[in-house]
């Protein structure tokens, strides 16, 4: 497959080494800023352009992985008339692509991506389209890539989009917190590292409820009092304990009335 990357950020990048290394060609990048499409370009061996109205007009694919808030302006901007366009967003219905050509649809990313990775992830791949035709070219594209495919229209990619940020986002931040307690009380916060990577890994063969441990949800409140004392001085994370503990309860209790 002959393709345009639309973007030069970190979805492009590494969308652009997956599809180079599975043997397509990247024809050419377009960007706004010279030196970030020149240099994705010379990474993927292709040409580039400053000009979207510059763009390879015999590509077969021309993938749009920008800002979800500049995919209307990228999008209206583009015209390619009987090609098929997609875009990477997850929050962002594929009808905005209207403008563009008669063909379009959803090259979605399930996964965390920064340009900088060394080591390409896993990368689930959602894919829509706006006609049958084009919805299998898209899977068997898309397959060639990565190893999991799935069509997800664009409501059912919304929901997974909401996941997603509470699964990445969420913990991360919550990550962030527990580094900056960690600093400000004199705690090696690597050495919770093994402990991050065991509680993700486990969900592979259990679900998230049957992997939940913690005084919260043992009911043990002399040890969660110890806890709330100790975080006095660090309010949010101390509120944010107090939420999580009293949702933990909760959710067990409720899967305690379903019995």
């Amino acid at each position: 497959m002959r393709v345009v990357l639309i973007g030069t950020g970190n979805v492009a990048t590494v969308l652009g080494r997956k599809i180079s290394g599975a043997g397509h060609e990247v024809v050419q990048v377009y960007g706004r800023d010279t030196a970030h499409a020149k240099a994705l370009a010379e990474h993927l061996q292709a040409a580039y352009t400053t000009n979207i109205e510059q763009l390879d007009s015999d590509a077969g694919i021309y993938i749009i992985a920008v800002a979800d808030t500049a995919i209307p302006t990228v999008a209206a901007a583009l015209k390619v008339k009987d090609k098929l366009v997609v875009h990477t967003a997850g929050s962002v219905s594929k009808e905005v692509l209207k403008a563009s050509s008669s063909r379009y649809g959803i090259f979605y990313p399930l996964q965390s991506l920064r340009k900088e990775m060394q080591h390409l992830p896993d990368i689930p791949l959602l894919v829509d389209a706006n006609n049958t035709d084009d919805l299998s070219l898209l899977q068997d594209f898309a397959g060639s890539v990565v190893a999991q495919v799935q069509i997800a229209s664009d409501e059912q990619r919304l929901k997974l989009h909401v996941a997603a940020v509470v699964v990445s986002n969420f913990t991360n931040h919550l990550y962030a917190l527990a580094e900056q307690y960690c600093k400000k009380e004199q705690a090696d916060f690597r050495l919770l590292h093994p402990l991050i990577r065991e509680v993700a890994d486990r969900l592979q063969y259990i679900s998230p409820q049957e992997a939940q441990t913690g005084p919260a949800i043992r009911n043990d409140t002399t040890t969660i009092q110890k806890h709330l004392e100790l975080l006095e001085s660090h309010g949010n994370i101390k509120d944010l304990y107090a939420w999580f503990t009293k949702s933990i309860q909760m959710q067990v209790r409720a899967a305690s009335d379903e019995l």
